[in-house]
């Protein structure tokens, strides 16, 4: 029986386990990348570990997510994060050299090498053959000193791509319409892999479009083969010595297999409020506008900046439209400013940014009072672009940019023929703002550098011998990491100040949680089903984990959030009958006797008793080996000082 290219990829790299599905595995990883909304915190966690030097083959830093500075505390983290990189072996992307994703991609993957960031989006490097994942932070520091990053050995979806795109119609479609057909949670203990003769039909930039939204599916990553396109690729990026070609074996066997035709895709969209609530253009209908997005690691490569360009040129925004851009690295704003886009997008009328994160992440460009903006970005939560109720559509570049045109939603197959829209043979090669690490003889003299806004990493304790408070909060179905932690101009500049930053959380769902949480002292959080869906910020754990937050019982958890609370030693369970989570109200006490002992013996079934009631509700503790330990140490950076000495 033949092997997937995602078992290829993982068995070339366990240390830990064996290649049984839905079963604990420990992978040898190779890069990592961290980016500045979460790095201050990993690298303050890689510090505490003590380890002099990382020991990957190659960590980068990326300055990209909190680049607004309307204060010292983003500049302070990012001065910290350089002195930590040139001190312990880091590589430094400086402000301005774009978002991590598409540098990473640009410059940095290799295919068949693995790859965790802390940042939900990695698997955008799956569009050149990398295993890459999404990770919590302190996974991240814990891989950089060299230990393995554990996942669930997942199962392995098809996606058997046929045909080809249409004119006009766009790589974003085909992800869309895998979300439409999957959902959001689809994707869940599982790695999509995408085959066919389809393939051959999409460029690289196209891969990584796709690749990078399968984070919305609760997706493990996805990942396309590593073949002559991506050579191709590679080669103009000076680096064709790192190709190596990567397929499935022709009898591999995958758990599921979607068949999508390419040919027979329309232009879609999300629409508010979820990645997955997807319709295509002609059922939405005519829908006025007053803003366009265009940017973001799913949708800021060179090739889709120049389908915007040609699509402007000569053409003015719809006055009651703003259209804003941001090139996806400096790469990419380079040779649009070289060959001519940049100055059409210009004359246009388009308001250029910087190569960052920006309007994804709410750093600006919040639309008005319930605003209908359309973006090329990857998420559409509620709340999200900075205005509560702004309405939110995710769509592809060239449907943005004629939308932008005409004040409306438009098929961009109106635009008439589309011409072809090549890469070039050569990308411009300019490194200058990525600084390398110190030598190693020189890492002693490297000052680190912090700010007032740096805090230390919450305080932890191993796991109580029981846990009887009460629930604090109670919320429902969905629930994102930017409805638990908030992100935005004014909260991101905290990321590293978890005091601080603990003041918003969940505020979203409730504004008197913090307060109530903090005067409880200790309590428990109650969910439903994909809980913590989204981001991987681990900040959606260290947050509850410092307002006292013990256990958080739901329906189901979000792979990234689950690993990231068991990072923090908040305990994560399960409800056993889903129709119990009717059965406990804010404000009830729950216990769980004995709760130490029984995650000691390995119990998978505990039962929590609500004292408020009288009711008794069996919940699942499904901890391994290592994750029991974790949890019962405290936490993951507990386990690994214990592990290291």
């Amino acid at each position: 029986m033949g092997l997937t290219l995602t078992e290829k990829i993982l068995k070339s790299h366990i240390i830990d386990g064996e290649l049984v599905k839905g079963t604990e595995i420990g992978l040898r990883i190779d890069q990592t990348l961290t980016q500045d909304a979460t790095g201050t915190m990993a690298y303050l966690e890689y510090e505490a570990m003590g380890v002099p030097r990382v020991k990957t083959e190659r960590s980068v830093a990326y300055i990209d997510h909190n680049t607004l500075q309307s204060g010292f505390e983003n500049a302070d983290d990012h001065r910290f994060i350089g002195s930590v990189c040139k001190k312990h072996g880091i590589y430094f992307s400086r402000p301005g050299n774009g978002i991590c994703h598409q540098v990473h991609l640009e410059r940095f993957g290799i295919p068949g090498k693995t790859l965790i960031g802390s940042d939900s989006h990695t698997p955008t490097g799956g569009g050149i053959g990398m295993l890459a994942m999404g990770a919590g932070g302190l996974d991240v520091a814990v891989a950089m000193g060299g230990g393995a990053y554990y996942i669930t050995c997942p199962k392995v979806v098809k996606v058997e791509l046929t045909g080809k795109l249409s004119p006009w119609v766009a790589a974003k479609d085909v992800i869309l319409e895998v979300l439409r057909r999957l959902t959001v949670k689809g994707g869940v203990g599982k790695v999509i892999e995408y085959c066919g003769e389809g393939v051959k039909s999409l460029s690289v930039p196209e891969r990584a479009t796709i690749t990078n939204m399968g984070a919305e599916l609760g997706a493990t990553t996805s990942i396309f083969p590593s073949d002559e396109i991506t050579k191709s690729f590679l080669e103009a990026q000076e680096r064709g010595d790192v190709w190596v070609p990567l397929a499935a074996d022709e009898d591999a066997v995958y758990d599921e297999t979607v068949t999508i035709n390419l040919s027979e895709l329309e232009p879609l969209a999300a629409c508010p409020h979820s990645p997955d609530n997807v319709k295509s253009v002609s059922e939405i209908g005519k829908l006025k506008i007053d803003q366009v997005c265009i940017g973001s690691c799913t949708n800021s490569s060179l090739l889709d900046m120049l389908k915007v360009a040609h699509i402007l040129r000569g053409k003015t925004v719809h006055p009651d439209v703003s259209l804003s851009i941001a090139p996806g690295s400096k790469q990419v704003l380079q040779m649009l400013a070289e060959n001519g886009a940049l100055a059409d997008m210009i004359a246009a009328g388009a308001r250029i940014l910087e190569s960052a994160c920006g309007p994804c992440i709410g750093m600006g460009q919040s639309p008005n009072s319930g605003g209908i903006s359309l973006r090329t970005f990857n998420r559409n939560f509620e709340g999200r672009s900075g205005t509560r109720d702004g309405q939110i559509y995710l769509v592809s570049p060239e449907l943005a940019a004629a939308s932008a045109l005409t004040g409306y939603l438009t098929d961009p197959r109106t635009l008439g023929d589309m011409p072809a829209f090549e890469l070039p043979e050569k990308f411009k090669i300019n490194d200058n703002m990525v600084e390398p690490p110190a030598p190693e003889a020189e890492m002693d003299s490297v000052e680190i550098l912090r700010g007032p806004n740096i805090k230390p990493f919450p305080q932890t304790s191993p796991l109580a011998e029981q846990i009887s408070v009460p629930c604090s909060l109670k919320v429902g179905d969905n629930i994102t990491t930017d409805h638990i932690m908030p992100a935005g101009a004014k909260i991101l500049p905290l990321r590293s100040n978890i005091p601080a930053i603990s003041q918003h959380c969940f505020t979203v769902c409730d504004a008197e949680f913090p307060t109530r949480a903090k005067e409880l002292g200790q309590s428990i959080i109650v969910g439903g089903v994909n809980y913590g869906q989204g981001s991987s910020r681990e900040h959606a754990a260290l947050a509850p984990l410092y307002l006292g937050i013990q256990a958080v019982v739901v329906k189901s958890f979000a792979r990234i959030h689950r690993a990231n609370l068991i990072n923090a030693g908040i305990l994560p369970l399960t409800f056993v009958n889903e129709s119990d989570y009717d059965k406990i109200s804010e404000g009830d006490k729950l216990e769980l006797a004995n709760v130490r002992a029984d995650v000691i013996a390995g119990k998978q079934e505990l039962v929590m008793k609500n004292l408020t009631t009288g009711t008794e509700i069996p919940v699942l503790c499904e901890l391994t080996g290592r994750t029991k330990d974790i949890i019962l140490a405290g936490g993951l950076l507990d386990y690994t000082r214990e592990q290291l000495k």
